[in-house]
């Protein structure tokens, strides 16, 4: 039992990472149509900006955080508007492919400035355990996992509420209709790219605080969400939701009840995404395309 418990808060506290930085896929796709391969390189290069302004310039964790989420906005805006803008018309598979290549730009430009060896990152969480139920679950869990519920939940208010959230719903129902009432589609574009920088910016902060900030690890969360936006729907922000959670507690669980050497926990969630392709192609949330041709 407390074994099944320590998972479970793991699973739990992967899963909303997993959501957070899924939100950011789902944003992108849903304002601009382009799945954005370069999503898990955006947490990494939050978290090296954060490392940078804490350990390396000296400033408090607080203004190093904010320091590296404005930054985070910064890239945002100029991926769309320098990068993306200028292929607007152009077959997917070419935008696609410059996602493709920006990630692996902005691999080589974090490799290039802090080298490819791990870095102990200044811890701001605490991890003294907590006994629940005979587990001890290390505090900075919790904390993590409160910071992300927190984050979603106001991201989702500010979709349904604000006028900016509620010209993104527009935009990604229909932009031609979203021109006509005089929204911006240009600008909602830049605020979706911002944001998807920004919450993989805290995604990649909070993961180098828990684990370490290591290039690999950080960077291959977005291939492991890609899977998680799969299952929920590419156009559905619950769906990133419960597909996160889903999928965080599969990985702990097949990592903590089969043998590790088979290595199933990595595998897990590349067969949920071939079943769900195979059964409900359009995730459990996403909206069904019928085209006529």
């Amino acid at each position: 039992m407390e074994n099944f418990l320590q998972l479970t808060f793991t699973g739990l506290t992967n899963g909303a990472i997993f959501a957070l930085v899924g939100l950011g896929f789902v944003l992108i796709y849903k304002a601009s149509d382009v799945i954005n391969f370069a999503q898990g390189d955006f947490l990494l290069v939050g978290a090296y900006i954060a490392y940078g302004f804490i350990v390396q310039v000296g400033l408090p964790w607080g203004i190093g955080v904010l320091l590296a989420m404005a930054a985070a906005v910064l890239l945002g805006i100029f991926v769309e508007r320098l990068i993306l803008r200028p292929l607007i018309g152009e077959p997917i598979i070419s935008v696609i492919m410059v996602t493709i290549g920006l990630s692996s730009l902005l691999r080589a430009i974090v490799n290039g400035i802090w080298g490819t060896t791990g870095r102990a990152f200044p811890s701001f969480l605490p991890d003294t355990p907590v006994n629940i139920g005979g587990a001890l679950i290390p505090m900075d869990r919790f904390i993590a996992l409160l910071i992300v519920s927190v984050l979603l939940a106001g991201f989702m208010l500010f979709f349904r509420y604000s006028k900016e959230g509620i010209a993104m719903r527009a935009t990604a129902d229909d932009q031609q209709a979203a021109l006509s009432m005089g929204i911006s589609v240009k600008r909602i574009f830049a605020i979706a790219w911002s944001i998807a920088a920004v919450v993989a910016a805290i995604a990649g902060i909070i993961v180098a605080n828990i684990v370490e900030l290591n290039g690999a690890a950080v960077a291959g969360i977005g291939l492991r969400v890609f899977p998680v936006v799969i299952l929920g729907g590419l156009d559905s922000i619950p769906g990133a939701i419960l597909g996160g959670i889903i999928i965080g507690l599969l990985e702990t669980y097949t990592a903590g009840y089969t043998p590790p050497e088979l290595g199933l926990s990595a595998v897990i969630p590349f067969i949920v995404l071939i079943l769900i392709l195979m059964v409900k192609p359009y995730g459990l949330f996403g909206e069904v395309r019928i085209e006529r041709v």
